[in-house]
């Protein structure tokens, strides 16, 4: 059942953070996962990825080799981060922020900064909007696991918009397919 996942943008997006939160979920409801990071030496606004397997059996090699979705947040991250994709794999796009997006089979076009800016009222949220997306579009964890492990690793203030940021994100997917 092995899953691997790249969640790309630029730093400040959140995108490592989103990916963390997906991996505790994924071990919360029982299952084997790994994540690991780069990131450009800029602070913020440099390339950034993050990387999650998830797998019901043990995890050996922790690099992702071939993902089977993408989640590009900039136009460089989905040039840069898509080239790998498996061929039968997703790509989603952050449709503001990824004006031409790539030749790509099986793409999933969400405005996620967008929507996180007029439904939440701050872009800060996108990281978590994209995530409900993930959520939904992967179909690896429960949206309970996934709303306990943001409740679990946002500021306690933060909870409800972060719940609220993870539906919108979730019902998205639907509007965009």
């Amino acid at each position: 059942m092995r899953k691997q996942l790249r969640l790309s943008g630029s730093g400040g997006q959140g995108v490592i953070t989103a990916a963390i939160i997906f991996a505790e979920a994924a071990v919360a409801e029982g299952m084997e996962a790994v994540q690991s990071q780069s990131y450009g030496p800029e602070a913020r606004g440099g390339a950034s990825k993050s990387e999650v397997i998830i797998d019901d059996q043990p995890i050996y090699h922790p690099h992702v080799e071939t993902p089977d979705v993408v989640l590009a947040m900039t136009q460089k991250a989905a040039d840069k981060y898509y080239t790998d994709l498996n061929s039968d794999g997703i790509l989603i796009l952050d449709t503001d922020l990824v004006p031409e997006p790539p030749k790509f089979p099986n793409i999933i076009k969400i405005p996620i900064t967008k929507l996180a800016v007029e439904d939440i009222g701050k872009a800060l949220f996108a990281n978590i909007v994209a995530l409900g997306a993930l959520v939904k579009v992967t179909d690896i964890v429960s949206l309970d696991a996934i709303k306990k492990a943001v409740a679990n690793r946002v500021p306690p203030h933060t909870v409800e918009q972060n719940m609220k940021a993870l539906q919108v994100g979730w019902d998205a997917v639907s509007k965009s397919m």
